[in-house]
């Protein structure tokens, strides 16, 4: 969509470069920015010549994926023999359902920052326990666990002039053992409930329900849990929503259901 406000376009290249003047706001990939009409938007700062590398190594089997790297790039991360939550990166891609130019195109942290409760990045950074390495205006930054970073359907934390620079995910994490489901009401359709599971290291187990509830919702257990706790848990979150693509009391019903299918995955050995 040609955005008819915007009348200037600058690459960012430094952190200088980062500060807003009125009306300016920043883009990477653009695939929701060029959706629609932004009335209020004169400009736009362009992230992805900072340069930052995609995705990158950490101390103890970490992992930083970049505000600016393209979608398809977690799809194609390299075998590594303590990653065993790496399946978990193509399975929530695959959530997204976008065209292979979408993927191509369209970023993790913009994913995260539109903060639909559908993003697939937030169900993947949110199910690992990600971190947000905030950039802030003064020149510092701070940190937020992604499922504290999204507060509802499409808002989040971020204030104004705040860039999300990456997401940290802690080496304890991508060794866990993971599981993933997803449905919607049509075969191509936006998701209606996306669950997560893992088993970490120490035998605790963690559950995430998004896209069927208006923010993430983290499920916590020293060990796997029993179906009827997990069952329990699941139905008396909070969050659950009624939109055109489904009503809150079947996203709530399939939540369940999708959290137990997970729950005897990881039982029984999980993922590999």
């Amino acid at each position: 969509m040609d955005l008819n406000t915007v009348t200037g376009y600058r690459y960012a290249h430094t952190r200088d470069d980062l500060a807003l003047a009125p009306g300016e706001r920043f883009v990477a990939g653009g695939t929701w920015m060029f959706s629609e009409p932004q009335v209020a938007t004169t400009g736009l700062v362009d992230l992805t010549t900072m340069e930052w590398p995609a995705t990158e190594e950490l101390p103890g089997d970490g992992l930083r994926i970049a505000a600016t790297c393209p979608i398809v790039e977690i799809t194609r991360l390299p075998a590594h023999p303590a990653w065993r939550a790496r399946p978990l990166f193509a399975q929530c891609a695959n959530a997204l359902l976008a065209s292979f130019k979408i993927w191509n195109v369209a970023t993790v942290g913009g994913n995260i920052c539109r903060s639909f409760a559908a993003a697939s990045m937030v169900s993947l950074t949110a199910g690992l326990d990600g971190v947000a390495l905030i950039w802030t205006p003064d020149g510092g930054e701070r940190r937020i666990p992604v499922p504290e970073l999204i507060t509802g359907n499409g808002t989040n934390t971020l204030r104004q002039g705040e860039i999300l620079r990456a997401v940290d995910i802690p080496g304890h994490m991508m060794r866990a053992r993971t599981g993933f489901r997803k449905i919607a009401l049509a075969e191509l359709g936006r998701s209606g409930a996306v669950i997560t599971g893992r088993i970490d290291d120490d035998g605790s187990a963690v559950f995430g329900i998004t896209a069927a509830t208006a923010r993430p919702i983290m499920l916590r257990y020293s060990a796997c849990p029993e179906p009827q706790t997990l069952r329990a848990d699941v139905l008396a979150a909070d969050g659950y929503y009624t939109d055109p693509l489904g009503a809150a009391d079947w996203r709530r019903a399939v939540s369940a259901t999708l959290a137990e299918e997970i729950r005897i995955e990881l039982a029984d050995g999980g993922s590999p």
